[in-house]
This record gives C-alpha cells, structure tokens and sequence, in this order.
C-alpha cells in the first residue's frame, strides 16, 4: 500500500482537473484507496500485466463508481449528452464525416455558444471517458475491465483473443477517423499523459477550449463504439 499509494494521488489529481470544485481531490483519494486494495488482493502474478497498469484501472473504476452513486451530474446534463451523441450519430450518416461545431448547433436548434456551454457542462461528466469503451459486463451485469478478460499466457482463449484484437481495431478506425484537433488532444491526453492545460499550451488555445475538444472527441467515440460494447 505504501509502495503504491502516489498512483492514487496520480490518478485523483488528473481526475479532479476535470470534475465541478465542490467535488474534493482528497474525496477522490479516498475512494482510490479501495479500488488500490482491491487491486493488490486480486492481482494475478502468472499474467503478463504490469501491476501499474492493472491498479491504476481499479483506482479509476473505485473512484469513477463512487462518484456515480454520488450522482453528482444533474439529469438535465446527462440528457444534453445523450442529445449531442444522436444527434451527432445522424449528421456523421448524413454527411459522411464529422458534423462541424456550426452544423451541430443548428441540428440541436441552439446557437454555437450554447452548444459550447453545453460540452463545458458535459465535460464534468466524462470522466469516464474512453475508459468505458474498454469494458464489457459479466454474466452478473457487472462491468469488468478488459484488463481481467486477458487470457493467461500458458492457456490463451483463442476466442477472447480475437475479440479484444477486434475490438481494439474498431476504437482504432473511430479515433482516426476524428477531426484532427479532437484526434491530438485524445492522443495527448490518453496516450502522453498531458493535462488538459498543458494540452491547451501546445495547441495555443485555452484549457476550456481543450475541454470542449475532449468531449467532442469522447461524445462522437462513444456514440460510434457504445451501442457496440453494451
């Protein structure tokens, strides 16, 4: 616990950066300190998994599942974001490609800043963001991170195999296929581990704005991949 404990901090400072100022980082702290313990009791050493990898995975669910028994995102907030996926799902089908930020407002019959207001808004909400997209639910109903659906290496399930590979390559084709400014700031945010302000120095733009592309970004990633994976 000891030895592991700064990725709690980690995981709670990035997690917090996105989420209302009522909500406090060391709330967040705590919650991660369970999925922490949860993470060293279940580890499976025989597995090829890094132990960092497979904790910061239980930190993040513990926290992102206390703070859905919160239910700290009004309901208000949670339609708007469903609104925006539909609505965004219907214009890529229509115009073959991602709607532009004026094309989306007029679809929603609202004006471009409130359209912009809402994203802001939405962003308190993501925070499970593409991490949902990489979990799949038990027989129990349960959601269970892909991390746990990787097969022992001496007893591969060649099936389990294949549709992680698949699933992998679908996530894949939804992000290349993002504008280009959203396709960056997920690369930078997911993949160089950059915070949203820092994001928002290399593009040359404000940290709002970043947030505004992260959920663009995630909106139109979940709703290509969601219905797929529920």
């Amino acid at each position: 616990m000891v030895a592991y404990s700064p990725l709690v901090k980690y995981v709670a400072g990035r997690m917090s950066s996105g989420l209302p100022a009522h909500v406090d980082e060391a709330d967040l702290i705590s919650y991660g300190l369970g999925g922490l313990i949860f993470a060293i009791q279940r580890f499976d050493l025989s597995r090829e998994i890094k132990f960092e990898t497979y904790a910061i995975t239980r930190i993040r669910g513990a926290i992102i599942d206390e703070l859905r028994s919160l239910d700290w995102v009004p309901r208000s907030v949670r339609a708007r974001a469903r609104e925006i996926e539909g609505v965004n799902m219907k214009l890529e089908s229509r115009l073959q490609r991602a709607p532009t930020d004026e094309e989306m407002a007029r679809e929603l019959e609202i004006e471009v800043e409130e359209f912009h207001e809402a994203l802001l808004q939405i962003s308190n909400s993501t925070i499970v963001a593409l991490d949902e997209l990489w979990s799949v639910s038990d027989s129990s109903g349960d959601q269970v991170s892909l991390l746990d659906t990787i097969p022992d290496h001496g007893a591969p399930d060649p099936q389990a195999m294949v549709d992680q590979s698949e699933l992998r390559d679908r996530i894949a084709d939804a992000i290349a296929a993002l504008p280009e400014r959203e396709k960056l700031v997920i690369a930078l945010y997911y993949y160089e581990n950059l915070t949203l302000r820092e994001i928002g120095e290399v593009l040359g733009v404000t940290e709002s704005r970043v947030s505004q592309l992260h959920t663009k970004a995630v909106l139109r990633l979940r709703s290509k991949l969601g219905g797929e994976l529920e």
